[in-house]
């Protein structure tokens, strides 16, 4: 069993992204804190963050071990500090996200955390715009689709999507099967595009994944919100890529069928991006529950 205080540095470094900054938050030198990882690292026979000048990125087993003990070290914290720590709580937490993702799992996951009065204020849109308002400290967690690039902002793996490409039933029919089998984008030239953005985003992130070219179809609508997407989708106005999380229940009911079906769906990887440093215990809290959850979720 892992020592506590070991545990304790660990989600520090996960948390704050660097080992001097981990240092800083637990009252250490920076050589303590080394030296309590190196020990975690050597008690679990893996490594846990691959450090450069940039900070200490976590690997896919530490992402795991600190969704696992986050929020129940916090809450062993809490219990050996006053009663009236929760108060720390009740202040207001800035989140960003898209709006359909934030609707259908992430929003709904965060609920039962208002019941220790923090309060969630949420502005949607779209990832860069989000990640530039997170780093002009506009907001404080955004869950992004995107990888943020900006220095200063740590990411976190949280989820993968998987994506599938669905039509209306009577569209879907029109498809020849034998020729989107030997040539797929010829097959495909005549449906119409349903799209999240004028640059096709995931559309076109499909079509070079599975047909190594952009699509040649015309759009017909451009709307930034999946679950228009997929009513657009279903009323027969043209194709769509779509998270399989999205279109799950459609395809249930028949309202929509898939298209196209790769041997290896394609995925995107959903991030949770905070400000490096230090973070307001509201922020991780928030941060630990997703993840939490997360695991629960497999992939979307």
């Amino acid at each position: 069993m892992p020592n506590l205080d070991r545990l304790a540095t660990f989600l520090a470094i996960y948390r704050q992204g660097s080992l001097s900054a981990a240092a800083a938050e637990l009252g250490l030198t920076q050589p303590a804190v080394t030296g309590q990882l190196l020990k975690l690292e050597a008690e679990l026979g893996e490594q846990l963050f691959v450090r450069s000048r940039q900070g200490a990125a976590p690997t896919a087993r530490a992402a795991e071990l600190a969704a696992r003990i986050g929020t129940r070290i916090d809450e062993l914290r809490g219990a050996l500090t006053a009663a009236d720590d929760d108060v720390q709580y009740r202040e207001r937490v800035a989140v960003g996200g898209a709006s359909d993702g934030m609707a259908t799992r992430f929003l709904p996951a965060l609920a039962p955390l208002t019941e220790r009065g923090l309060r969630i204020t949420v502005t949607l849109g779209l990832a860069d715009e989000l990640l530039s308002a997170l780093e002009a400290a506009r907001l404080d967690l955004v869950i992004s689709s995107v990888r943020p690039r900006q220095r200063g902002i740590t990411a976190i793996p949280l989820i993968d999507e998987e994506f599938v490409l669905v039509a209306a039933p009577a569209l879907a029919r029109s498809v020849d099967p034998a020729l989107l089998a030997t040539d797929p984008v010829p097959a495909l030239a005549h449906l119409p595009l349903i799209a999240y953005a004028d640059d096709l985003p995931i559309i076109r992130r499909y079509w070079r994944s599975e047909f190594g070219r952009r699509p040649p179809n015309r759009v017909a609508m451009v709307v930034p919100d999946l679950r228009a997407i997929l009513a657009v989708v279903v009323a027969g106005a043209g194709v769509s890529v779509l998270p399989h999380y999205i279109a799950s229940a459609a395809l249930e009911a028949g309202s929509v069928s898939i298209v196209h079906s790769p041997e290896v769906p394609p995925l995107n990887t959903i991030h949770l991006a905070h400000r490096s440093g230090t973070t307001r215990p509201v922020v991780t809290l928030i941060r630990d529950r997703l993840l939490e959850r997360a695991r629960s979720w497999g992939s979307l």
